[in-house]
């Protein structure tokens, strides 16, 4: 399997039915420039499987693999309930491959496209949940910096109290890694132009702030049916989110009260230092616009420290043998 840029060609049912790295592979799922997702069954465990492969190209790249070995590590290190588990992450034959749960669901991509608009309730436990993921993520060092749709699956909660349960995925293959390996010319951007913040277009550091404006760009479709910038070409949308004020929510959805204007406007903003310090943070202030009441005096979902200090009732991490498997298979 060596080598094979089938992989990438169109022809999705290419690898069903075969077995890579102990996983056969069932159904396609998805994909992207860089990477196909399979349903697959882990041939060891007997269980089901979201099996991601790359690009047989980015395997011969020793910066990115030593890079993709690492994020892998810090993403399988991150235990959060709205955060897509890692199982295993590795080379095999030439490929790069990661293991994580499987999601019986659909992404909020399709849910969107399906629905249009949604309920400013429900858009807020769904962004809620990817907020506090997101928080997680950067209290560990990692910075997504593909928040988008395609990348928040929706699979279904426990009562109609919490109808949606949410997980956040695609941490292992960040843009970051592509743009070290020169698989990026030099001014072009790697990602999703809808939901992308000014300073990666830019080559600016990137720090979680980034997230922040990519989660307000994903919630603002949410609730308007379309991203906040929509433009012709990808250059002028470029321009656009390094240029352009955000139009406001209210003029597509005029039944929200006027004070959400202000929430994105602010988690829109072009400088990093004028957003919200967190994710949650912003949606706790969109909650608070669309309902009127504070979230209890902190954001949704976060831990209170005040009655739960830093460190205190963590589990201690799990032996060695016990944790996810990074290596390579031959």
């Amino acid at each position: 399997m060596a080598g094979d840029t089938g992989l990438f060609s169109g022809r999705p049912s290419e690898l069903v039915g075969r077995s890579v790295a102990g996983y056969r592979i069932e159904q396609e799922l998805g994909r992207g420039g860089m990477a196909v997702v399979y349903r697959a069954r882990d041939l060891r465990l007997d269980r089901t499987v979201a099996l991601k492969l790359l690009a047989p190209e980015l395997a011969r790249n020793d910066t990115f693999r030593q890079r993709f070995s690492h994020e892998s590590r810090v993403a399988a290190a991150i235990d959060h309930p709205h955060i897509v588990p890692v199982f295993e992450a590795g080379e095999t034959d030439g490929l790069l491959y990661i293991a994580m749960r499987y999601v019986a669901g659909r992404d909020l991509r399709r849910l969107l496209d399906r629905q249009g608009p949604l309920r400013p309730g429900t858009a807020l436990r769904i962004a809620g949940q990817v907020a506090s993921a997101l928080d997680a993520a950067h209290e560990h060092g990692l910075v997504h910096r593909d928040v988008k749709p395609g990348n928040i699956l929706v699979a279904r909660g426990t009562d109609s109290d919490h109808p949606e349960h949410v997980y956040l995925t695609d941490f292992g293959l960040t843009k970051k890694s592509l743009s070290l390996t020169g698989f990026t010319a030099v001014g072009q951007f790697v990602g999703t132009l809808d939901y992308v913040a000014p300073e990666q277009i830019s080559g600016r550091p990137v720090d979680s702030r980034c997230d922040v404006y990519g989660l307000a760009c994903v919630v603002y479709e949410c609730l308007a049916g379309h991203p906040p910038f929509r433009r012709d070409d990808d250059l002028a949308l470029l321009w656009a989110h390094q240029n352009d004020e955000p139009p406001p929510l209210t003029g597509s959805r005029p039944g929200l009260p006027a004070a959400v204007d202000e929430v994105f406007a602010r988690a829109l903003a072009k400088n990093p230092d004028d957003r919200p310090d967190s994710c949650l943070a912003f949606v706790a202030a969109l909650r608070t616009a669309l309902t009127g009441a504070p979230a209890a005096g902190h954001p949704p979902t976060q831990v209170d420290l005040r009655a739960v200090p830093l460190g205190q009732g963590e589990p201690e991490p799990p032996p060695r043998w016990a944790g996810p498997v990074f290596g390579r298979r031959t």
